[in-house]
C-alpha cells in the first residue's frame, strides 16, 4: 500500500495550479490576441464614435444651365437638424417645440432620442434656413429645452422655373443623389465629393474645448450646360398649354431641333409637375411624371412617316415627283382593303400625293422598294434602334422583323402604320431629310464646365448615317414647303416665312383595339424651307376637339412656336405673303364631285366624313374666310347635319388694344392669334363673318 505523505499533496496541487494557470494564461493571451487583431478595427471605430462626433459636409452639387447660362436648376442652402441623445434633458419639451415646426411625428422622435447608445441622431433633413432660424431663436429662449440640438449643413435641390423641362431635368433623392433625368444621366458630374469634419468629444457627446477638430473639405460638382434655350423652351410651354386646353387633349408633347446638328432647343411634355414638390408620397404618380414620354413611348406616327417613305423612294430612283399617280380612294393589298382618307383624290403627281396625304400612293412607293431596299433605308434613318440621345430610359421603337414582313405590312408601313418610333425618333430622321441628308446624334448637354473653369467633357455634333443623297434632300424641302404652302400643312404656314411640313394622324389603340373615336395628330416641320435653321415636331394625344386630325390638332401650335422662334433666333421675313384669304361658298346639298369643284375653284381643299355622294352639312359655314387653300370638312353621312346656331359671329376688333381685342374674342369662344404689337389694324377672319366655336382669330396690330 501506497503512502500519500503531505509533500505529494502539496507537489500535486502546485501542480493543478500551475495548469489552471497556464490555461488562464492562455486564455488572456487569446482574448488580448483577438482585441489586437481580429477586433481591433471595429474596437477603434466604436472607441473613435465615442470620443469624437463627425459630421458630413455635403458638397455643392453642380448647377443645370440653359446654353445661355440660365440657371435651370441648383443648389439652395438647408440644414440637418440633428440631436445627441445624451444631452437631450427634456424629451417632451423637446417634442413640444421642434415636432410642428419640422412637421415630424411625435412618436418618431422619441423613439430617436431613446437611442442613448447613439451620439447623434438625425431628426430632419433638407430644413430651410427660416426654420433653423426660427430653432435657434427658441434655443436661445429655452436652452434647458432644446440641449443637444445641433444642426450641419445640407443642401436642397432648387428648380428656379418650376414646371419648365420638368421631365427632363429630371429629380434628385433627399441625399442628393440623381434620380432620373439629367440628374441621374450625369450624377457624377454634378455631384461633387462631400466632406468630413471631425471633433473630439467627452462622454456626454460635449465638444472638449481643447480637443482636435479635423476639416477635410467637399470638392463641389461640375456644371451641366446644355442645349436647350430657356426662352425657346417658354415658347413651347406657353403654345402647349394652349393646346392642351384648347384641343381637351389627354396629353401634348412637342420638341425643337436644329436640324443640321440634332441639337435640342426645347422639349416638352404637358401635364407636368414640379420637381421642386414632386409627388414622393404617391408612388405611381411619381413613377409617371419622371418618365420622359418624348423618348420612352412609341406611337404610329401615320402621315409624318410618309416623308420618310418619298424621301426613300426618290432616293433609290423609284419615282420622282412629276410622276403620274390615280387614287381610286383604296387599294387591295393581300386582300386587305386600305383606304384613303378622303373618296378620291382621283389623278395626282407624286408631289400632289405628298401635298394630299394620299394614302394609296404611299402604299405602291412602300410596296416599290420592296422589303430590302425599304429597310436599309429605315435602319438608316435610325429607325428600330435609339437614337442615343444622353437621357435615361429611352425606347427603339419598333419594326417588324425583316423576314417577318408581308406586302401588307410594307404597304402600311410605307403610309406610316405597323411601325412605332419614339417622338425623339421621328424628328431626328425628318431633319435628316431635309439637312442636306445626314442622320445626326440628338443631344442635350452642350458641356460640362468644372467649377475652377475646367471643360471636362464637351459635345460635338455626331453623324450616324447618311440615307439619302444631298439632291433628294433638296427635292424633299421642295416638296415639303408646297404641303404647307398649298396642301394639307397649311395651318402650319407663318405669314412672311417659308415654312415646310407634314401633317399626321395617328391612330390609338386600347386593350389591342383600334379606338375609332380618337388619334394621335401631329405635325412635323421645318424653316427657313430652303435652309432649315430649325425644326418642330407637335404631338397632340386623343384630343376631344373633333375633327382631331394633325392638320387641326397640331399644325397651328407648331405654327406659333415657329412664329415665335424664327424672329427670336434672329432669322427675318422673307417678305412674302403666302396667306390670302377666301370666302366659304355654300356647298350643302350638292353632290361630293359639285362641291369639291367649287371649293377648288374658291381655292380650298375638301374633306369627307364617307363614301356617300350628297353634302349634309359644310364646316365652316358658308361666308366665313379662311386661309387660301384651307380645308373645308363636307359631311356627307346620315344623321342630323351640325345646327347652325354652333357658329359664332366674328366681332370686329379693330382699333382695340391685345387686351381688349382678346377679352371680346374669348367671350365668343374665339382664340386671338396676336402679330405685332399696339392697337388692332387688321382682322382675319373678317368682321361679321360666322366661323366654328374655338376657331382663331388673326389680329394684326400696329404702333402708331
Amino acid at each position: 500500500m501506497r503512502l500519500t505523505t503531505p509533500g505529494m499533496i502539496i507537489r500535486k496541487r502546485l501542480i493543478w495550479l500551475g495548469v489552471i494557470i497556464t490555461l488562464l494564461f492562455f486564455a488572456v493571451v487569446v482574448r488580448v490576441g483577438r482585441l489586437t487583431i481580429v477586433d481591433a478595427e471595429a474596437l477603434t471605430a466604436r472607441g473613435v464614435a465615442q470620443w469624437t462626433r463627425s459630421g458630413v459636409i455635403t458638397a455643392e452639387r453642380g448647377a443645370i444651365l440653359d446654353r445661355n447660362g440660365d440657371v435651370l436648376a441648383r443648389n439652395a442652402t438647408a440644414y440637418i437638424v440633428s440631436a445627441a441623445p445624451r444631452q437631450v434633458q427634456d424629451v417632451e419639451a423637446l417634442c413640444d417645440l421642434l415636432c410642428p415646426l419640422l412637421g415630424l411625428e411625435r412618436e418618431a422622435v422619441e423613439a430617436k432620442l431613446a437611442r442613448r447608445d447613439m451620439a447623434t441622431v438625425t431628426l430632419k433633413r433638407q430644413v430651410t434656413r427660416d426654420v433653423v432660424d426660427a430653432i435657434r431663436d427658441l434655443a436661445a429662449e429655452q436652452p434647458q429645452a432644446l440641449a443637444g440640438i445641433t444642426f450641419d449643413q445640407d443642401s436642397l435641390r432648387f428648380y428656379p422655373h418650376g414646371t419648365m423641362l420638368s421631365q427632363v431635368l429630371g429629380l434628385t433623392t433627399v441625399d442628393g443623389e440623381g434620380q432620373s433625368g439629367l440628374e441621374q444621366q450625369y450624377d457624377d458630374f454634378l455631384a461633387g465629393t462631400p466632406g468630413r469634419i471631425v471633433s473630439e468629444v467627452d462622454a456626454r457627446a460635449r465638444t472638449l474645448p481643447d480637443g482636435k477638430t479635423s476639416y477635410i473639405p467637399a470638392t463641389p460638382g461640375a456644371n451641366v450646360r446644355l442645349t436647350v434655350d430657356s426662352t425657346i423652351q417658354a415658347f413651347v410651354d406657353r403654345v402647349l398649354r394652349e393646346c392642351l386646353a384648347v384641343n381637351g387633349a389627354r396629353r401634348v408633347m412637342a420638341i425643337v431641333m436644329e436640324p443640321d446638328t440634332a441639337a435640342i432647343l426645347a422639349m416638352s411634355i404637358l401635364p407636368a409637375f414640379d420637381p421642386n414638390d414632386p409627388p414622393r408620397s404617391d408612388l405611381d404618380a411619381l413613377q409617371e411624371g419622371m418618365r420622359i414620354q418624348l423618348i420612352s413611348d412609341v406611337y404610329e406616327p401615320g402621315s409624318t412617316f410618309k416623308i420618310l417613305t418619298a424621301a426613300a423612294a426618290l432616293d433609290a430612283g423609284l419615282t420622282t415627283p412629276e410622276e403620274g399617280f390615280y387614287c381610286s380612294g383604296s387599294i387591295t393589298v393581300n386582300g386587305d382593303r386600305i383606304r384613303c382618307w378622303r373618296s378620291s383624290h382621283g389623278a395626282e403627281t407624286m408631289a400632289e400625293a405628298l401635298m394630299n396625304s394620299c394614302n394609296p400612293v404611299f402604299t405602291e412607293l412602300g410596296l416599290r422598294l420592296g422589303v430590302e431596299t425599304f429597310y436599309q433605308y429605315l435602319y438608316a434613318f435610325g429607325l428600330g434602334t435609339k437614337t442615343g440621345v444622353d437621357l435615361p430610359g429611352e425606347s427603339a421603337g419598333l419594326l417588324i422583323g425583316r423576314k417577318y414582313v408581308k406586302d401588307v405590312d410594307l404597304a402600311r408601313i410605307g403610309f406610316g402604320q405597323s411601325v412605332t418610333v419614339t417622338p425623339l425618333q421621328m424628328i431626328t430622321a425628318a431633319c435628316a431629310v431635309v439637312n442636306g441628308g445626314y442622320l445626326m446624334q440628338p443631344y442635350l448637354v452642350e458641356e460640362i464646365v468644372a467649377q475652377d473653369g475646367e471643360v471636362l467633357q464637351r459635345t460635338l455634333p455626331t453623324v450616324v448615317s447618311r440615307p439619302i443623297s444631298g439632291e433628294t434632300s433638296a427635292t424633299m424641302r421642295a416638296l415639303l414647303e408646297n404641303v404647307v404652302a398649298q396642301g394639307g400643312g397649311r395651318n402650319a404656314a407663318v405669314e412672311g416665312y417659308r415654312i415646310g411640313g407634314k401633317t399626321g394622324t395617328a391612330q390609338v389603340y386600347r386593350d389591342g383595339r383600334i379606338a375609332h373615336d380618337v388619334h394621335i395628330g401631329s405635325f412635323v416641320g421645318f424653316a427657313p424651307a430652303d435652309d432649315p435653321q430649325v425644326a418642330v415636331l407637335v404631338i397632340v394625344d386623343e384630343a376631344e376637339l373633333q375633327p382631331d386630325y394633325g392638320g387641326t390638332t397640331a399644325a397651328p401650335f407648331a405654327r406659333q412656336i415657329l412664329a415665335d422662334t424664327l424672329p427670336y433666333l434672329g432669322i427675318q421675313p422673307d417678305g412674302r405673303n403666302d396667306t390670302a384669304t377666301v370666302r366659304v361658298p355654300e356647298v350643302t346639298g350638292l353632290s361630293v364631285e359639285e362641291a369639291m369643284e367649287a371649293l377648288k375653284a374658291a381655292g380650298l381643299s375638301d374633306m369627307t366624313d364617307g363614301e356617300a355622294q350628297t353634302v349634309l352639312s359644310q364646316l365652316p359655314a358658308p361666308g366665313a374666310e379662311m386661309a387660301e387653300g384651307s380645308l373645308v370638312m363636307l359631311y356627307v353621312t346620315d344623321g342630323e347635319p351640325p345646327d347652325a346656331q354652333a357658329y359664332v359671329l366674328v366681332p370686329d376688333v379693330t382699333g382695340m388694344s391685345i387686351v381688349e381685342a382678346s377679352r371680346q374674342l374669348r367671350a365668343r369662344n374665339l382664340n386671338l392669334q396676336v402679330d405685332g404689337s399696339g392697337l388692332a389694324t387688321g382682322q382675319r377672319p373678317a368682321a361679321d363673318t360666322f366661323v366654328a366655336p374655338g376657331s382663331t382669330v388673326t389680329v394684326t396690330f400696329e404702333t402708331r
